[in-house]
Protein backbone atom coordinates (compact mmCIF):
# COMPACT_ATOMS: atom_id res chain seq x y z
CA UNK A 1 0.00 0.00 0.00
CA UNK A 2 1.46 3.29 -1.05
CA UNK A 3 1.64 6.41 1.53
CA UNK A 4 -0.99 8.32 -0.03
CA UNK A 5 -3.44 5.65 0.12
CA UNK A 6 -2.83 4.78 3.55
CA UNK A 7 -2.71 8.75 4.60
CA UNK A 8 -6.20 8.57 2.39
CA UNK A 9 -7.72 5.69 4.52
CA UNK A 10 -7.28 7.14 8.01
CA UNK A 11 -8.48 10.74 6.88
CA UNK A 12 -11.28 9.50 4.97
CA UNK A 13 -11.99 6.41 7.92
CA UNK A 14 -11.47 8.58 10.86
CA UNK A 15 -13.71 11.46 9.44
CA UNK A 16 -16.51 9.05 8.02
CA UNK A 17 -16.90 7.29 11.53
CA UNK A 18 -16.51 10.57 13.18
CA UNK A 19 -19.16 11.55 11.36
CA UNK A 20 -21.26 9.02 11.18
CA UNK A 21 -21.51 8.78 15.05
CA UNK A 22 -22.32 12.37 15.09
CA UNK A 23 -24.86 12.07 13.06
CA UNK A 24 -26.16 8.89 14.93
CA UNK A 25 -25.93 10.82 18.12
CA UNK A 26 -27.46 14.40 17.09
CA UNK A 27 -27.98 16.98 20.38
CA UNK A 28 -32.01 16.19 20.65
CA UNK A 29 -34.48 17.49 23.14
CA UNK A 30 -32.62 16.13 26.17
CA UNK A 31 -29.94 18.35 25.32
CA UNK A 32 -31.53 21.36 24.60
CA UNK A 33 -33.24 21.26 28.03
CA UNK A 34 -29.79 20.46 29.95
CA UNK A 35 -28.54 23.66 31.55
CA UNK A 36 -25.24 24.83 30.02
CA UNK A 37 -22.38 26.49 31.33
CA UNK A 38 -22.16 30.22 29.87
CA UNK A 39 -18.98 29.38 28.11
CA UNK A 40 -21.23 26.41 25.58
CA UNK A 41 -20.31 27.49 22.01
CA UNK A 42 -22.98 27.43 19.75
CA UNK A 43 -23.85 24.32 18.40
CA UNK A 44 -23.20 25.11 14.64
CA UNK A 45 -19.17 25.05 15.76
CA UNK A 46 -18.98 21.26 16.74
CA UNK A 47 -19.29 20.20 13.24
CA UNK A 48 -16.49 22.18 11.49
CA UNK A 49 -14.45 21.89 14.94
CA UNK A 50 -14.70 18.12 14.46
CA UNK A 51 -14.36 17.57 10.95
CA UNK A 52 -11.27 19.30 10.70
CA UNK A 53 -9.80 17.56 14.11
CA UNK A 54 -10.85 14.29 12.86
CA UNK A 55 -8.86 15.21 9.71
CA UNK A 56 -5.86 16.34 11.89
CA UNK A 57 -6.13 12.59 13.60
CA UNK A 58 -6.40 10.78 11.01
CA UNK A 59 -3.27 12.02 9.30
CA UNK A 60 -1.59 10.98 12.68
CA UNK A 61 -2.71 7.95 12.53
CA UNK A 62 -1.39 6.87 9.35
CA UNK A 63 1.88 8.64 10.71
CA UNK A 64 1.71 6.08 13.40
CA UNK A 65 0.79 3.15 11.22
CA UNK A 66 3.75 3.97 8.74
CA UNK A 67 6.59 5.14 10.93
CA UNK A 68 5.39 3.69 14.59
CA UNK A 69 5.92 5.50 17.59
CA UNK A 70 2.53 6.18 19.82
CA UNK A 71 0.64 3.78 18.39
CA UNK A 72 -1.21 2.04 21.34
CA UNK A 73 -1.78 5.61 22.58
CA UNK A 74 -3.52 6.83 19.14
CA UNK A 75 -5.53 3.89 18.95
CA UNK A 76 -6.62 4.26 22.25
CA UNK A 77 -7.51 7.56 22.98
CA UNK A 78 -9.70 7.22 19.18
CA UNK A 79 -11.69 4.10 20.62
CA UNK A 80 -12.16 6.59 23.60
CA UNK A 81 -13.54 9.53 21.37
CA UNK A 82 -15.95 7.38 19.43
CA UNK A 83 -17.66 6.26 22.44
CA UNK A 84 -17.98 9.71 24.41
CA UNK A 85 -21.12 11.06 22.26
CA UNK A 86 -23.03 7.53 22.31
CA UNK A 87 -22.51 7.24 26.01
CA UNK A 88 -23.02 11.28 26.26
CA UNK A 89 -25.77 11.69 23.92
CA UNK A 90 -27.57 8.34 22.94
CA UNK A 91 -27.42 7.21 26.44
CA UNK A 92 -27.44 10.64 28.08
CA UNK A 93 -25.70 9.61 31.00
CA UNK A 94 -23.19 12.91 31.31
CA UNK A 95 -21.17 11.83 34.32
CA UNK A 96 -20.03 8.45 32.75
CA UNK A 97 -19.45 10.72 29.36
CA UNK A 98 -17.10 12.95 32.33
CA UNK A 99 -15.10 9.72 33.02
CA UNK A 100 -14.72 8.98 29.64
CA UNK A 101 -13.47 12.55 28.31
CA UNK A 102 -11.18 12.65 31.29
CA UNK A 103 -9.05 9.36 30.00
CA UNK A 104 -9.53 10.32 26.67
CA UNK A 105 -7.68 14.09 27.87
CA UNK A 106 -5.04 12.42 29.75
CA UNK A 107 -3.96 9.47 26.43
CA UNK A 108 -4.19 12.30 24.13
CA UNK A 109 -1.52 14.51 26.47
CA UNK A 110 0.57 11.50 27.26
CA UNK A 111 1.02 11.20 23.24
CA UNK A 112 1.78 14.61 22.83
CA UNK A 113 4.52 13.82 25.85
CA UNK A 114 5.60 10.63 24.38
CA UNK A 115 6.13 12.22 20.38
CA UNK A 116 7.23 15.71 21.38
CA UNK A 117 10.81 14.10 20.57
CA UNK A 118 10.15 11.03 18.00
CA UNK A 119 7.74 12.90 15.85
CA UNK A 120 6.91 16.84 16.43
CA UNK A 121 4.72 16.64 13.76
CA UNK A 122 2.32 14.55 15.32
CA UNK A 123 2.49 16.01 18.53
CA UNK A 124 1.95 19.38 16.86
CA UNK A 125 -1.01 18.05 15.27
CA UNK A 126 -2.24 16.99 18.32
CA UNK A 127 -1.88 20.28 20.57
CA UNK A 128 -5.55 21.82 19.31
CA UNK A 129 -7.20 18.46 19.82
CA UNK A 130 -6.25 18.46 23.41
CA UNK A 131 -7.26 22.16 23.64
CA UNK A 132 -10.64 21.37 22.12
CA UNK A 133 -10.96 18.32 24.41
CA UNK A 134 -9.90 20.69 27.44
CA UNK A 135 -12.98 22.73 26.47
CA UNK A 136 -15.46 19.49 25.59
CA UNK A 137 -14.07 18.70 29.07
CA UNK A 138 -15.08 21.66 30.68
CA UNK A 139 -18.50 21.97 29.19
CA UNK A 140 -19.28 18.08 29.84
CA UNK A 141 -18.41 18.92 34.09
CA UNK A 142 -20.19 22.13 33.77
CA UNK A 143 -23.11 20.11 32.47
CA UNK A 144 -23.11 17.38 35.54
CA UNK A 145 -22.68 19.77 37.51
CA UNK A 146 -25.42 22.40 36.70
CA UNK A 147 -27.90 19.47 35.98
Amino acid sequence: MTKALTYAIFIIGVAALGGLIGVSTLPGEWYAGLQKPAFTPPNWVFGPVWTTLYVMIGWVGARKWLYGGAALLWWAQMALNFIWSPVFFGLQMPGVALVIIALMWILIAVFIQREWVRDRLSALLFVPYLAWVTLASALNAGIVVLN
